[in-house]
């Protein structure tokens, strides 16, 4: 069995990564494509993300736009969006089943129970 501080060091890690897929979730740049025309004014710079579409002028100006629809999302996206929300939900159970399961947690007395903490749920 590992020690206490290694699986406190795990569920950091495991916690700290899980707060990675949420930020990494939200942020629109998940396809990023610029079209620069003849001169730089009408530089366009596309982010495609999971819930939004922006569009960055060269003028430093934003403009955002969530989809409509889910048939308005290319099937890459779709598929990357529904992957990412499900790893962000086992995330939650991963950690919540770590810290149950350690070495430093007594919410249970019956230390078979603790052992696997996966009977209990």
């Amino acid at each position: 069995m590992a020690s206490q501080g290694l699986q406190m060091m795990g569920i950091l890690l495991a916690f700290i990564g899980w707060l990675g897929t949420i930020i990494t979730c939200a942020l629109p740049m998940w396809r990023v494509t610029a079209f620069v025309g003849a001169n730089i004014v009408t530089a366009q710079v596309i982010w495609e993300g999971l819930w939004m579409n922006c569009v960055v002028q060269s003028t430093g100006q934003m403009q955002c736009k969530v989809y409509d629809s889910m048939l308005a999302l290319p099937q890459d996206l779709q598929a990357a969006r529904a992957m990412v929300v499900i790893s962000v939900i086992v995330g939650v159970f991963g950690v919540l089943m770590a810290v149950v399961g350690g070495k430093c947690t007594n919410c249970m007395e019956d230390e078979s129970l603790r052992l696997h903490p996966s009977f209990v749920l």
